[in-house]
């Protein structure tokens, strides 16, 4: 199965605000992540489901994975853009119509519980989706973060080519790799682990966490590293942010642990993040990665 590449954002374009997973409480943010699209020259078009709420979830299954369906195939929509993460996306990776997807590609973004998505879309359908800005948490806030914001820019409309780490990043294990971009949150990885999501490819895999403590990170990492084809397929790791860890010294070890055991280069300091200063990355488009200088160059376009 070849890839399938979306089109370029472009001026003018509509961007379908999203609510796939977790619940969104009140509409200030959502309304201001419309301003600031509506400010930056795209149309806007907001998912019911932004307004549903089925207990912690942005409606019912069956809400959200139509919702989601309805979004691909609309074409007034030409990009997606993820309200917020949270939980829920795992409960509907079943009850997609995948075909419909591959039918109308287009730009889809998110990052946290998205990681699912973002994963089983590039599985059954191999289309090159992005890991980055949301509307709740990125673009609804009173201050938005320039750098986040022109990432999301420069990746959607320019096809930025090379990525680069925090200034203070390091070097966990020397070495150069190639493979495809995957990757994310580290428990919503973790969540997949029973079924069939591992790519078939060579992988540079990036993972991010938020609030886990160094035991859970070792014990999801494993758990991810019994899996022998992804274990195969890993020839690089962006470590990005592991906020409110608990033990910074310890998880640094814990890098180097996992990176020599797979006997490949890594580096850690990505703004793969739930932080405000975030990369969005093309997910699934083969790159290179030097974990000396820390970085990460795609191959080829991953917009048409």
């Amino acid at each position: 199965m070849n890839i399938i590449k979306p089109s370029k954002l472009k001026k003018g374009d509509t961007i379908g605000i999203l609510s796939v997973s977790g619940g969104v409480s009140g509409q200030n943010e959502i309304n201001k992540a419309k301003e600031f699209l509506l400010a930056q020259g795209y149309r806007v078009k907001i998912s019911d489901t932004t307004k549903k709420h089925f207990r912690y979830m942005a409606g019912t299954d069956r809400e959200r994975a139509k919702v989601l369906e309805n979004f691909f195939s609309d074409d007034t929509i030409d990009a997606i853009l993820c309200s917020r993460g949270g939980y829920g996306a795992l409960r509907i990776i079943d009850k997609i119509d995948y075909d419909i997807i591959k039918a109308h590609p287009k730009i889809f973004v998110g990052y946290s519980d998205i990681t699912i998505l973002l994963a089983m879309i590039y599985k059954k359908t191999k289309l090159i989706t992005f890991h980055g800005a949301m509307a709740k948490g990125d673009f609804g806030q009173k201050t938005i973060n320039r750098y986040t914001k022109n990432s999301f820019f420069n990746t959607l409309e320019k096809e930025q080519k090379e990525f680069t780490p925090k200034k203070d990043f390091e070097t966990i294990r020397k070495g150069k790799a190639e493979g495809i971009l995957w990757g994310g949150n580290l428990a919503s990885l973790v969540s997949l682990a029973p079924l069939d999501f591992v790519p078939d490819e060579d992988i540079i895999l990036f993972l991010e966490d938020l609030n886990e403590p160094i035991y859970k990170i070792d014990k999801m990492l494993t758990q991810l590293l019994n899996i022998p084809k992804l274990k195969k397929n890993i020839k690089g790791i962006l470590f990005g942010d592991f906020l409110d860890n608990g033990n910074e010294e310890q998880l640094k070890e814990l890098m180097k642990e996992v990176s020599d055991g797979l006997k490949v280069p890594s580096s850690y300091g990505y703004r793969i993040t739930h932080g405000k200063e975030k990369d969005t990355l093309p997910y699934g488009i083969k790159a290179k990665f030097d974990s000396i200088t820390g970085l990460v160059s795609v191959e080829n376009g991953y917009l048409k």
